[in-house]
């Protein structure tokens, strides 16, 4: 058999094998804040992979920086633990105010409630509004001012929860600044670390990540929608992140 006849019988075998594996799983990429990384989707992740064969890349970057991400097309949705007019508000306040902010659609996709996170050391069972506000305005410096141990009170911030921190500013600090000499901190496990760490600290978090390596005083409620942001509408990847959260994705959220 001539060597022309003996490659294209191989190519022809090879064009009537029966196709299998090798199919690339559907993907979506989610800039998010500590709010629904903690809630939402450190909890679906590996389930919804398993399930409907959709892999999410998680970038847990912050609200503000989510958004820049996806006006430039890094990801495919933002997601923060905020309403959407406070998204576009805090937009503003760090200097990247939204032209057009109708170009954006947006959803709530669950709730958080922020906690208080603070050093086990810390024995106050409760904290009010004012006390809170004295905290972290600065204007209580020790936690004996509030009714708690003599210990110095070290607030620890952290740059990639600005939706978290503003949510609070608003509800518990009547919009006032937070204090100027604070510990730093990036995302809310780092808080979470830096607190557990340090005598005296006291930072804030979601709910879900409230156990027993820290302290967490009772103070009023803080609630706030965890709200998903695209430009224009979702895309199919989105659409199907959407109705598993909605779906089979609250048996693992709820836990």
């Amino acid at each position: 058999m001539k060597k022309a006849s003996i490659i294209a019988l191989s190519l022809a075998c090879l064009i009537t094998l029966p196709f299998t594996g090798f199919v690339r799983a559907e993907e979506v990429t989610v800039g998010a804040g500590a709010a629904p990384t903690e809630n939402i989707f450190a909890k679906i992740k590996d389930p919804m992979e398993k399930s409907i064969g959709l892999k999410l890349n998680l970038i847990s970057s912050g609200p503000v920086q989510a958004l820049k991400d996806l006006d430039e097309k890094k990801v495919d949705a933002a997601t923060g633990g905020i309403t959407f007019g406070d998204w576009m508000k805090m937009m503003e306040k760090e200097g990247s105010s939204v032209a057009d902010p109708s170009v954006y659609k947006h959803r709530v996709i669950g709730k958080d409630i922020v906690k208080l996170m603070a050093h086990k050391g810390v024995t106050v069972g409760a904290l009010s509004k004012d006390q809170l506000k004295a905290i972290f305005t600065g204007k209580a410096a020790n936690w004996k001012d509030v009714g708690g141990p003599d210990l110095p009170i070290v607030v620890v911030l952290g740059s990639k929860i600005p939706g978290t921190q503003s949510v609070f500013q608003k509800q518990m600090m009547d919009d006032e600044p937070y204090v100027q000499k604070v510990m730093e901190a990036t995302t809310a496990a780092d808080v979470k670390e830096k607190v557990q760490a340090t005598p005296g600290a006291v930072g804030l978090g979601p709910i879900s990540l409230v156990d027993g390596a820290i302290s967490s005083p009772e103070i009023p409620e803080v609630g706030r929608p965890i709200t998903l942001v695209t430009r224009g509408e979702p895309s199919p990847a989105v659409a199907r992140l959407v109705d598993y959260i909605n779906g089979e994705g609250k048996q693992h959220i709820s836990k």
